[in-house]
This record gives C-alpha cells, structure tokens and sequence, in this order.
C-alpha cells in the first residue's frame, strides 16, 4: 500500500509541475490573472473557511498553525483535481468554456513531538484568453475598417515547506516558507483592413520569481467535555519583488515590420500583505462550524503600467510602475460540515457532509480613470460529501484503530460581476462569469511510522 501511495504521489507532482489550472476568461487579464482558491479537499464543500480547522487527519494550508494536530505515527497525502463549466458574457456577447486544473498536492507527517511538518504544491493565479473586437468604420473614411484582437497566458505557482508547533496545550504556531515562480505574456493588436495602413501589435511580458512568508497561530478554548472552539489568524508579508517587466511595440506595413521599441522596468512588482482571521466551533468528533474574513493589501502595490499623456501636440506612452492598479481584496466565508456517527458500522453514518459560501471583492480593477465607481465583487456557494474508502471486511473496531483513505467531492457555484469602462463608447459596462465546478480530491492517510509488537 506504501508503495502504491508513492507511486500515485509521485506521478501526480511530476505532472503537476507542467500543469495550469483550467480557465479561459478575460477576466485574468487584470493583475497577475484570476486567483485560484487555497483551499484543500476538506474544506472545498464549504466555502474554502480554513483559519480555525486543526484536524490531525487533514492537511490546511491556509493556516500553517494547524500541522501541529498531525499525530506521530501518520504521514498524510492529498491530491486534488476540479472540472468546471463556464459561461462569459460582456454586453451582447457570451461564451462557454469547459476546463479541467490541477489544485494542489500535500504532504505532512510529524517531524518532532508537537511539531509537523508540511509539503505542498498548487497554482497561485491563472492567466488565459483570447478574443476580438468587431471590426469599425474609421472616421473619414468610407470603408476603412479597423479592429483589434487580445490574448494572454501565464500565471503563478507555489511551492510551500512549512511547519507547526504546539509548544503548551491551548496555543500552536507556524510558518510557512514558500517558493513563488511564474510567467505572463499579454499581447494586443490593431489592424485595419487598407494593406497600405499601419498596423500595431504590443506585447506585455514578466518572468515571476520569489519568496512567500507566511505565519499562523491557533488558539483552542475548550468549552466542555465535547465542545471547543478555535480561533485562527494569519498574516502573510508583503514585500518587494525585484522581477523586471517588458513591454515590446511594433508598427508593421503589411508582413513588414516598420519600428519596433522596448521598454523594461526594473523592480516593477511588489507583492501584497495578507491577514486573515477565524472562528470555528467543534462539538465532539461530529459537528464542525466556522467562518473567516481575509483581506489582501494590493491597492498599496506597485504593478506595471502602460499611461497615455497629451503635452501640446506631442503624444507620450510611458511604461512605468506605479501604485493603484488593483483594488484590495476582502473575502468573508463560511461553513459547516457534519459527520453523523464517525465510528458507526453504517457507512452513510461515516460520511461527512458538507456545505458553505463566501463573498469577495475582487483586486480587478477594469477602468483605471475612476469612472466606474462599482468594485467588482465574487460570490460562491458549495456542498460536498467525504467518503471514507474501507474494504468490506474491516470492522468497526478496526475503523477506530486504522486511519482510512478518503475522497472529497464537493460541486461549486461562482458567479464574478466585473465593471469596466468600454474604450470605444466611453460607457461603463459589466463583465459577468458563471462557473460550475466539480471538485475531487483523494486524501490518503498512512502509518508509516507505526511500530507493531508481537504478542
């Protein structure tokens, strides 16, 4: 069995090294693209709520303070894939997309007493699109028409090694050390439909790499012989990020290429501070309720931008780095899930059931003038459904004994509402996104460090 878990695991993060999450929405246009959820398997199914969760048979990387629940003999192991359906529509357009992404990869085990130790891999933001705009009779002109056409892809990813600690009964730490890197290539181009007329093609690029600090405490309050609670907070800090950005313009005249600029700026990023803090309620083994308020700081960081400015007759584009191009991001959330009798011999009994939501202020900001005063804004529903993977003839006094594989599955409702200002009728207009996802993930828990006696 330790075997075959190694093999699975072992394919999994080699595949998932080369993998980008599934998505297809102008959307990610806006900073470093759409934000992929720090949510595990466990907690999917209930509105990603994490900062309170300590559990020894569940991996929460949300909340590094929690590893130190992991017990001495387990080493855990958790994989998690989703497939989504969307639908965009800006204005009278629409679109239907169907994706599949890789989520994250796990793994933790104790390393000392009270302390444990956390590996793990999953994508940070998602960056795709492509599409056109209709074409437009240029003024002056009787059949002149011009249009234009955007696409990008790129995103970040995370390597995570983290650790927590239970120095005294009610208070556990961590940190979290992670390995940032990635890429994005946004490209725009104008053409017009005389051959004689000079087209423009811009491109927008950076290479990502850097370091993320995290730390986490967990405070439990027992209440009673079967009921706690704990609180959880987070801070994640912001710093410099010292990567370059490059932007590449090119006037062409039919295949030719007329002129051609380059612009780099150097230290153009800096990446934001995060907090986030959380309640959860326990009763017994059986019952699990919380809630979590988060907000990311990156309205305060510097992100690369493309200004237009009119002196007398002369038009100047400059590229340069400058605060204010996103907006922060808040996010509220919470959940429940509930386990009707985790040591009944009926396997319904067993399962988990889960449910949750959460609303969130998106950091896209799609009008950079301030015309548009909405913030765009994210709300999500979910449920899911953990089922414990047993052999038939495993009793129920072995189920107290053993620790049992699990899968999560849990199916998902998002809807985004992004305003921007349309360039061509100076009117502001809505980008809205529907997706449905289903959610697996499988969580393998293994007594590697067990040590059996003869009798």
């Amino acid at each position: 069995m330790n075997k075959l878990t190694l093999t699975i695991i072992a394919t999994t993060f080699a595949t998932a090294l080369h993998a980008q999450n599934g998505i297809n929405s102008p959307y990610s246009r806006y900073g470093f693209g759409i934000q992929s959820e720090r949510a595990m398997g466990f907690n999917k199914g209930m509105g990603g709520v994490a900062q309170g969760f300590r559990n020894g048979q569940q991996i929460n990387i949300a909340n590094p303070a929690s590893y130190s629940a992991v017990d001495s003999v387990t080493a855990l192991f958790d994989i998690g894939i989703s497939l989504q359906y969307a639908n965009h529509k800006m204005d009278n357009l629409q679109r239907n997309m169907r994706n599949t992404s890789f989520d994250y990869f796990a793994f933790q085990f104790r390393a000392f007493k009270h302390v444990g130790m956390t590996i793990g891999l999953m994508p940070i933001t998602n960056i795709k699109y492509d599409f056109e705009s209709s074409s437009e009779t240029l003024q002056g002109t009787e059949n002149i028409t011009s249009s234009y056409a955007f696409n990008g892809d790129g995103g970040l990813r995370e390597v995570i090694f983290g650790t927590g600690w239970n120095p005294f009964k009610p208070i556990s730490i961590g940190f979290n050390v992670g390995y940032i890197w990635g890429d994005y290539t946004h490209n725009m181009g104008m053409s017009f439909s005389d051959n004689d007329a000079f087209s423009l093609k811009r491109t927008y690029s950076a290479e990502i790499s850097t370091y993320n600090i995290q730390a986490g405490l967990q405070y439990i309050q027992p209440i009673s012989k079967k009921d706690q609670i704990v609180l959880g907070v987070a801070y994640r800090l912001g710093h410099n990020m010292g990567n370059e950005a490059y932007r590449t313009t090119e006037t062409l005249a039919g295949d030719a290429v007329g002129t051609q600029t380059n612009d780099t700026i150097k230290n153009a990023f800096h990446w934001p501070t995060d907090v986030a803090a959380g309640i959860t309620y326990y009763h017994s083994n059986t019952l699990r309720i919380g809630a979590d308020f988060e907000i990311e700081r990156w309205s305060g960081t510097r992100f690369p931008n493309h200004q237009t400015g009119i002196s007398g007759s002369t038009i100047s584009q400059n590229y340069i780095s400058t605060t204010g191009q996103l907006n922060d991001r808040i996010k509220v959330s919470s959940g429940f899930d509930w386990t009707p009798n985790p040591q009944s011999t009926k396997y319904l009994s067993r399962c988990t059931y889960k449910m949750g939501g959460y609303y969130s202020q998106s950091y896209a900001k799609a009008d950079g003038t301030g015309t548009v005063t909405k913030k765009p804004y994210e709300l999500g529903v979910s449920a899911g459904i953990s089922l414990p993977i047993a052999n038939a003839h495993i009793t129920a006094l072995d189920m107290r004994k053993r620790n049992i594989p699990r899968i999560n599955m849990s199916v998902q409702w998002v809807h985004t509402n992004i305003p921007y200002l349309n360039a061509s009728t100076m009117r502001p207009g809505t980008l809205t996104e529907n997706y449905f996802k289903f959610c697996l993930g499988i969580s393998f828990s293994e007594r590697w460090f067990y040590k059996s006696k003869l009798d």
